[in-house]
């Protein structure tokens, strides 16, 4: 009888390897390749609405693809995080305020499931998943210690609370070169 055999791998692994990583439990996923330049238009307006809002705080950090630490066989690469009071200097240690995940077709059921379960389970306050093709946001919020679904945003202008008061993410402002 033959025996799977499925190696486990942790942080110290992860440090060492080429190209862009996740792991969860253990088990290593290759990030997509480079995304679309649709895709990084879009996350770069959100963080730079993001950022520009939350520069003169002393306490947030808005990023883009930084590692988040959640154990030593986990770590993620959020598209952008909003991570508030976390003074780690070489990853996210904590669980981040805002985590914005721009979907691509090869991830996109690791976004939605995966790492929305992830997400929940470490108590991030708001988990956003945009989809480029459909020039839509979903965004959800944590109640409860579960996500609740605030809605599908297409042009609004949607309020988050950080640790440093209120931003604002102004959708028509992040899809308006695509809209025709």
């Amino acid at each position: 009888m033959a025996i799977a055999y499925i190696e486990h791998y942790t942080y110290e692994d992860y440090k060492h390897w080429e190209g862009e990583w996740e792991l969860i439990d253990g088990i290593p996923y290759a990030m997509a390749p480079a995304p679309v330049k649709k895709h990084q238009l879009i996350a770069g307006s959100i963080l730079s609405q993001f950022f520009t809002q939350l520069e003169d705080c002393p306490y947030c950090d808005v990023l883009m693809e930084e590692d988040y630490k959640i154990s030593e066989d986990t770590i993620l690469k959020p598209d952008i995080s909003v991570v508030c009071r976390d003074l780690n200097p070489n990853f996210i240690s904590k669980a981040p305020e805002i985590i914005v995940e721009v979907i691509s077709p090869a991830t996109s059921k690791r976004d939605e499931e995966l790492k929305f379960s992830i997400y929940e389970k470490e108590k991030v306050k708001y988990y956003m998943l945009v989809y480029p093709d459909e020039l839509k946001a979903k965004i959800y919020i944590l109640k409860e210690d579960k996500f609740s679904k605030i809605g599908d945003f297409f042009d609004e202008t949607v309020e988050f609370e950080t640790s440093c008061g209120k931003i604002e993410l102004d959708l028509k402002r992040v899809f308006k070169r695509f809209r025709k």
